[in-house]
């Protein structure tokens, strides 16, 4: 009896305890348009951590409010390890800087984006290749059109936002972000395929050494 008893004990903690990992885990979604906010005051703390002091107030006029493009930059801003990008079309400043904020921190960042839209005028991709972090892109005429991030490779951001000004104020667009192992698990697989599929080295358009 008393072995049964403590079996029953064992169990129902077990479930108290998947609950509240359940519970603690993020699952969030939000909705664009984000409606304006400050973003400046966000960014400048994140700039400013691990350094002595506070950055001063800051004077822009939009409200301090939370949005959800300040409940985006949050959760990409935690990284603390590795951060993969999978992204169409990146041309937000604002993203643009807590990228380049998580590389000086010493966060590992990989990007993948689309061949045809890393060139065109206000894409960040030629911003972060400057700081150092590692970017691949296709090379066929078909679109790398994946929407997602991937931060310490536990929690997923995705949907159907482009990292653009426009789809953050302006479009009706959707992102779910979650911590579920089957779910991130999935999404690492493929960001690790196509990231070996455009390895420079496989480029076609690169002429060939004579042997």
């Amino acid at each position: 009896m008393r072995a049964v008893l403590s079996l029953c004990v064992g169990a129902g903690l077990a479930a108290l305890l998947a609950a509240w990992r359940r519970r603690r885990s993020v699952r969030e979604v939000l909705f664009f348009p984000s409606p304006p906010c400050c973003t400046e005051e966000l960014l400048a703390e994140a700039e400013a951590e691990g350094c002595d002091g506070r950055p001063a107030p800051c004077p822009c006029p939009l409200p301090r409010s939370d949005c959800a493009f300040t409940r985006l930059l949050r959760r990409l801003l935690s990284a603390r390890r590795s951060l993969e990008l999978c992204l169409f079309a990146f041309s937000s400043p604002e993203l643009g800087r807590a990228v380049s904020v998580l590389h000086r921190r010493g966060v590992r960042i990989r990007v993948v984006t689309d061949s045809q839209y890393m060139a065109l005028r206000g894409s960040q991709i030629g911003v972060l290749r400057l700081l150092g972090i590692q970017v691949r892109h296709n090379q066929d005429v078909a679109f790398m059109h994946h929407k997602f991030a991937i931060v310490d490779k536990k929690m997923l951001i995705t949907g159907s936002l482009n990292w653009t000004m426009e789809a953050i104020h302006s479009n009706r667009e959707n992102v779910v972000i979650v911590e579920d192992a089957e779910i991130v698990r999935p999404y690492l697989d493929e960001f690790e395929r196509i990231w070996e599929e455009y390895d420079p080295g496989n480029y076609t358009f690169f002429p060939k050494e004579n042997d």
